[in-house]
């Protein structure tokens, strides 16, 4: 006779299991094995995901900023599947390559601006920027200009948390989670003359590269300041200096144009994107350069470029990533995201008004923000909201780097004017409820 396991005790055997033999990336490890999960996912439907007590939640970040087109796609499994009853995996070592790679490659040269349109794959964002970093290097050595290494950021921007990523990170946390982060990294403030006078310390003839997000994300969902980035195009152009510019978050559509550069004007000599390509459904970053680069490399590297990754170009990936951008195109999600994410930020303005302590809401597409006035010293809010937010069925984040006390949001594309009315609604209660 089978015995019936309920929900209950279906959960205490993945709590117990978990605290024995899973470690969660960017968590409390204590705090883990002392309480075990918060939640145990089960299902995602749109906007909503279901746990195992059945709960719903709606996903007001897109989980991590990439559910883009929502949860439960079932076309996207019907697509993985058939992908890898054919051919789920095999090597673009070497000369070896596959259909959905050479589709997918030149898919996203239809996406992207300029002359970028020859791409690397990765597995993630951090190794895209990790091969950018290389490759930036690598171009460099070539051209007989070894001395070019350094790589300059910005503070409060995240990168990714492998070696190179992690060193490109500029938020402290990152570096201080181990005894050294790798050399030849640098990090200015957000003001033209912050990267001037780096680059006049430094020596134009020993940068290689200027790394930025166009809006950064988890460092707080911060715009840049208006003509920053035509200035810094004018000044890695006057001075050699690559620009790359990490899509990971806003590239696809999300700041609602195909990549968040184009919000500015600026098309940059790189651009490292994962998140959005897939919407999650299968892990896939790369590296977009310009035709003249690719052409540079392929001309004055000597043999082989030894740099790849077993799953770069990943077969079941790649054809999976061709159906997401057909379904943002086919559905008109990017529309979609201008419209919706005028209305979020309307309705952030209408949560100011009531609440003094907000110092700021601002956004662009769907990517938004609250920050709270915090003291020197004080303990950040931002935390009880995001508690308080979850018991009425939100999911939001909270980013406390740096002194900061933020609220970030970045929905579905999917999501409709009621849905907005209830995030905005729900987030205004928790609020309420916290001050």
């Amino acid at each position: 006779m089978t015995s019936i396991v309920t929900n209950e005790q279906l959960k205490k055997e993945l709590t117990d299991l978990d605290k024995q033999h899973f470690i969660h990336p960017t968590s409390n490890m204590k705090q883990l094995q002392e309480d075990g999960p918060a939640f145990i996912f089960t299902e995602g439907d749109g906007i909503y995901l279901k746990d195992i007590e059945g709960r719903t939640l709606m996903d007001s970040l897109s989980s991590l900023w990439n559910v883009n087109i929502g949860h439960g796609r079932e076309e996207i499994g019907e697509v993985a599947k058939a992908q890898m009853s054919k051919l789920a995996f095999t090597s673009t070592f070497s000369n070896w390559s596959h259909e959905p790679v050479i589709r997918l490659a030149a898919e996203i040269a239809e996406w992207t601006p300029g002359d970028l349109n020859v791409t690397f794959f990765t597995s993630g964002g951090s190794e895209a920027n990790d091969t950018a970093f290389k490759t930036v290097r690598h171009y460099w050595k070539v051209k007989g200009k070894p001395e070019k290494k350094k790589i300059i950021s910005r503070k409060k921007s995240y990168h990714g948390v492998a070696m190179g990523a992690t060193s490109a990170t500029g938020l402290e946390e990152f570096h201080t989670f181990t005894s050294s982060i790798a050399p030849d990294f640098y990090y200015v403030d957000s003001s033209i003359e912050s990267l001037e006078t780096m680059i006049a310390e430094e020596g134009a003839e020993t940068i290689a590269a200027f790394i930025s997000e166009p809006v950064q994300g988890s460092g707080g969902v911060n715009l840049p300041p208006e003509g920053y980035f035509e200035a810094v195009r004018q000044l890695c152009d006057k001075h050699d200096i690559l620009f790359i510019s990490d899509e990971v978050i806003c590239g696809f559509g999300r700041t609602g144009t195909l990549f968040g550069m184009e919000n500015f004007g600026i098309t940059p000599d790189i651009i490292t994107m994962a998140k959005g390509v897939t919407s999650g459904y299968a892990p896939l970053g790369g590296m977009v350069i310009s035709e003249t680069l690719h052409k540079e490399l392929y001309e004055k590297t000597a043999g082989n470029f030894w740099h790849g990754y077993t799953y770069s170009g990943h077969p079941t990936a790649a054809a999976v990533a061709l159906k997401n951008l057909e379904i943002i195109k086919e559905e008109n999600l990017i529309d979609n995201v201008r419209a919706m994410g005028a209305l979020m930020l309307q309705g952030f303005e209408t949560i100011k008004a009531q609440h003094e302590r907000i110092i700021d809401v601002r956004g662009i597409g769907l990517l938004g923000a609250i920050s709270f006035e915090r003291d020197v010293g004080a303990d950040p809010i931002t935390p009880q909201i995001v508690a308080e937010a979850l018991k009425r069925g939100l999911i939001c984040r909270s980013v406390v780097y740096d002194g900061q006390d933020t609220l970030a949001f970045a929905p579905p594309f999917i999501i409709n004017e009621t849905q907005i009315t209830d995030m905005v609604e729900i987030v205004n209660d928790a609020i309420t409820a916290v001050l």
